[in-house]
Order: C-alpha cells, then sequence, then structure tokens
C-alpha cells in the first residue's frame, strides 16, 4: 500500500502544481469513507470539460508512461486516461466533464490517508453514488462497508438526489432499490 500511496501523492502533487481541479475516487476513497481493502491502483477523476481533453492527456502522457499502445486515442473515444508511474502503480484516471463531475469536485477534502500522505477524495455520499451507479458486486460490498463504517453520518437523500438522474439515463431503477436495502441495514 506504501507504493500505492506514493504514487497517489506524485499525481496528485502534479494536479495540485498545474492547479487542474480533480479527486481521488475508488479503492483509495474507499480506504477513506468505508472497509479497508486491497486496492492496486489509484483512480481519481479530473475535470477536463469537453473539447480541451487532448491538452490534458498529451500533457499527462508527457508525465507518466501509458499503459496500453493507443492510450491517447483510448482515452479521447472512453474519457479514461490509463497510466502506470515508474514505481509501477496503475493510474485509471476518469477526463470528467459533466456537471455532476465538477461538483463531485468542489465537494472533495483531503485527509490523511497514511502517515504523511494526505489525498484529496470525494465525500462519502459521492462515492455511494459512483458504486451505486457502477453497481458491480464490489461495488455494492464497497456500500455497504461505507454505510457501516460512516452510519448516521450519511446524508442519504443528497444521495438520492445525485444518484437519480444517473439512474435514469442508465435506466436501471433496480439500483435504487438495492441501495434503499442497504440504506435500511445501516
Amino acid at each position: 500500500m506504501i507504493k500505492l500511496f506514493e504514487a497517489a501523492r506524485s499525481i496528485q502533487d502534479e494536479l495540485e502544481r498545474r492547479q487542474w481541479p480533480y479527486c481521488f475516487i475508488g479503492g483509495l476513497a474507499v480506504a477513506r469513507w468505508g472497509e479497508t481493502r486491497v486496492t492496486r491502483d489509484a483512480d481519481l477523476t479530473l475535470f477536463v470539460g469537453f473539447g480541451d481533453e487532448a491538452v490534458y492527456v498529451d500533457a499527462l502522457l508527457g508525465l507518466f508512461p501509458a499503459r496500453m499502445p493507443g492510450a491517447r486515442e483510448f482515452a479521447l473515444e472512453n474519457r479514461v486516461l490509463l497510466l502506470r508511474t515508474t514505481g509501477g502503480v496503475d493510474l485509471d484516471i476518469g477526463l470528467g466533464g459533466l456537471p455532476y463531475e465538477a461538483e463531485m469536485i468542489r465537494r472533495s477534502s483531503t485527509a490523511e490517508l497514511a502517515p504523511g500522505v494526505t489525498l484529496r477524495t470525494c465525500s462519502a455520499e459521492d462515492l455511494v453514488v459512483l458504486k451505486a451507479f457502477a453497481a458491480r458486486d464490489r461495488d455494492w460490498a464497497d456500500i455497504r462497508g461505507i454505510a457501516s463504517r460512516q452510519a448516521g453520518c450519511l446524508d442519504w437523500p443528497a444521495i438520492y438526489e445525485r444518484l437519480a438522474p444517473l439512474v435514469d439515463a442508465k435506466g436501471e431503477p433496480e439500483i435504487t432499490v438495492r441501495l434503499q436495502q442497504i440504506e435500511q441495514g445501516s
């Protein structure tokens, strides 16, 4: 995990230096808000908007090696840049452009996740939204861990409000039903 935290701090330092809006999501945010689990990569959202993606992608490809041939084209098409640090840690950088992503980053905050390592992560509520939208088995387990660890502290109405348009767009109302079951059990 030390290698992961060092890698996260290295990308964070670069994003801070450039004053680019970002926050960590995924396993690093779970370590802050939920049940700590093993994670081998650093997932983050970098807000780039629409139209200037190549500027950000090219700059980051100049700092970190790509994990795959054609990473630039893949990032521009799929809005996810797959990099690897020189220490071998994978970086999954989502290229944010939606208003929700901008708001999520504005709501993010910093916390010390390891001795001497302070990282900017999304809020617990936004992490639940992201995990529920992804709706994989691992995500539901993470949500249960967040609900347990943050019992009595989560703003459930805000979670449902933020999640509703995403669930509508995905056309999977069962996501909300499953989330309500977790909320009632917490």
